[in-house]
């Protein structure tokens, strides 16, 4: 990943909602969501929605796709993943420390979100 594409995706996840929105979208997986249920969970008007998916859009972090009349929101996990690479390629590279390298855990689980469960 080109350090330009990095600091747009870091860029568009830097907002509470916009990084709420992504966080639910990877836990939905490939699978993905339509927009209002999106809007729901985060307690988002349409019109905010909107401008949040478009800036997660723009730098490349979610995929949209048309069902029927829904639009789909999913996560580009080819993005995020070069994302991480990114961000850990050169992780460690003049330690000796066998502890600095990178394992991906998820990180324990939010007990401020303000998110209400989808189904």
């Amino acid at each position: 990943m080109e350090t330009k594409r990095a600091v747009e995706a870091l860029g568009a996840l830097a907002h509470e909602y916009r990084l709420e929105i992504y966080r639910l979208l990877v836990e939905r997986g490939p699978e993905g969501l339509a927009a209002g249920a999106i809007g729901e969970a985060v307690g988002l008007a349409p019109s905010s929605l909107t401008f949040h998916l478009q800036n997660l859009h723009r730098a490349g972090l979610i995929v949209q796709r048309r069902e029927s009349r829904s639009l789909i929101y999913s996560v580009d996990f080819g993005a995020m993943n070069s994302l991480v690479g990114y961000l850990t390629e050169n992780c460690c590279v003049g330690s000796t420390e066998s502890s600095c390298a990178t394992t991906f855990k998820p990180a324990a689980a939010s007990k401020t979100s303000k998110r209400k469960k989808v189904a």
